[in-house]
Order: C-alpha cells, then structure tokens, then sequence
C-alpha cells in the first residue's frame, strides 16, 4: 500500500510537472491570410480566400475600398489597372462593374497566368461574409479617396445586415478611417499610435500606453524601417534606425490590460520562431501554402 501511494504521488508530481511545461511555452500565433494570401493566388479574391483556409489558416485580412455606388468591395491597388485588365480607380466604377473585371488577369509570371479569364471578380465584402459565414476577418480600409464618415457607415452597414461583428475587426494605415468608426464596430489602435509607443520603447526604453485596463488591437511590422528626424536651433539630422518588437516591448503593451498583438511580414521560418517566442497573438503571412508546409 505505501509503494502504491509513493507511485501515485509520482505520477501526480509528474503530470503536474509536465502541465507547468505545457502552460510555460508560448502559444502558436494565428495564422492571418494577407489579403487572402496574395502569394497563392489573385489577392483580395473569393478563390484566394477559399485556397488559404484549405491550407489552414486561421483569419484572413482583406483589404477594402468604396465603388462608386458607395459598396465595400476588395482591391487594394490606388489603381484597376495594377491587377487587373481595366485602368483607373475603383471609386470610378459600381460594384455591379467592379464584379465583372478579371481580378485574377495579373496573378502569376510572365508566360503563366493561370487565373486569368476565370470569371475571378472584385468581389463585394458581404458577398465574401455571406460565403465564408464562420472565418475571422480582419478588414483593412486602403482606399485612397473615400470619404471616412462614408466609408464608416458603409462597413457598419455590412458588418450588421450580415451579423459579422463578431468575427471582425477594422484596421487602417490612415487614422482618420478609424477615428470615426462607431464605437460598435472592433478595430485596431491607429498605427500612428502603436509606432509611437514602440519607438518609444525601442528607442528610449519609456513604457507609454495608456492606462485604462481596456482590451486592444495593435497590428505593426515585427522590424520596420524608419528614418529618425533630430531638430536642432540651426536645422536638423537624419538617420535610419529599425524599430522591432522584443520581449521589453511586448511586455509593455501588455503591461495596461489586455492587448492583442499582431505582426505584419511574417514570410519565412525564421520569423515565424521569433514571432512565436515572443507571443504575438497572430502572424501576417502571405503563403499559407508556405506555412502549412513548415508547421505540419
């Protein structure tokens, strides 16, 4: 009885052992389709999006813009004529329009297009909400000439006609975009402010992010080129530094409450390893094809 119960506690102390282990090793970062994974197939399209969760991702990101008609619509270039057979920008076309260009037209290499002339259009985004009703998309506002309160209400148009607000969250480059966002909609912090914060780290080791315990979303390349300006009374200096996450700067973001940190230009194993150590909650990559094949 007393060899029995020393086996017991053996095994107890071992699982218990082995769960400390478990819980100590950072978690795999979501897998996020960049632009529905524009290394694969034509960017920002139905097949795209179709391809990338075959090979296993876990979100994907779209980019969107306004036609004419004032409907969201996937593209990304300021012009038709960057990815497909047409020229001039989206917000000079409706969406009826936009839907019937050949978005898979310059996707492939120089004697090899294998998307071209399948019927691939720019697609509406809640044709793709509608089409893919259990995926988490992260929704990224690129248009270069949308009026912002227009392009707010149209998103939160779609977002609640096809109960998507769930399993969404709004990300722009330009932070008037997401200034006006109603309150119901998620989004990510600006960009401005997230570089700020990390340049502040990164660079002077001073921990800024605000204080009010509230959940938020940052989205930031893991190692960004940029040109530091220095004034002085007689004119100024630059320089070029890298700003990069590392563990100071993780823990700060995290230090004021619960922050959700994604990392832009994830595209090889060596970043995928960094990114993972340390923590980020998901990865940008533009293969998922790629990415399925190294963590298999």
């Amino acid at each position: 009885m007393h060899l029995h119960k020393k086996m017991i506690l053996a095994l107890t102390l071992s699982s218990l052992s082995a769960m400390t282990f478990a819980a100590s090793l950072p978690l795999s970062p979501q897998i996020i389709a960049h632009r529905g994974g524009t290394a694969d197939a034509p960017e920002n399209t139905v097949p795209a999006i179709k391809l990338a969760l075959e090979n296993k991702a876990d979100a994907v990101w779209i980019t969107v813009q306004l036609s004419r008609d004032g409907i969201p619509v996937l593209y990304r270039p300021s012009d038709l004529s960057s990815l497909t057979q047409e020229k001039g920008a989206v917000s000079h076309y409706t969406a009826k329009e936009l839907a019937q260009m050949d978005a898979g037209w310059a996707f492939g290499t120089a004697t090899d297009h294998p998307y071209r002339d399948k019927h691939i259009g720019i697609p509406q985004l809640d044709t793709v909400l509608k089409t893919f009703p259990t995926t988490t998309f992260y929704i990224d506002i690129k248009t270069p000439d949308a009026d912002p309160q227009q392009m707010a209400a149209a998103l939160s148009k779609v977002l609640q006609e096809t109960h998507s607000l769930q399993r969404t969250r709004i990300y722009s480059t330009d932070s008037r975009y997401l200034s006006v966002l109603p309150a119901t909609l998620p989004k990510f912090e600006s960009r401005d402010m997230t570089r700020t914060a990390l340049a502040n780290i990164t660079m002077a080791h001073q921990c800024q992010i605000k204080a009010d315990k509230q959940p938020r979303w940052y989205a930031l390349e893991m190692k960004r080129e940029v040109e530091v300006v220095e004034k002085y009374t007689l004119g100024e200096a630059r320089s070029k530094a890298t700003l990069e996450w590392d563990k100071e700067a993780m823990d700060c973001f995290r230090s004021q409450g619960e922050a959700h940190i994604i990392l832009i230009g994830i595209n090889d194993e060596a970043d995928y390893k960094q990114a993972k150590s340390l923590g980020a909650d998901g990865v940008l990559v533009n293969s998922p094809a790629l990415f399925k094949t190294l963590l298999r």
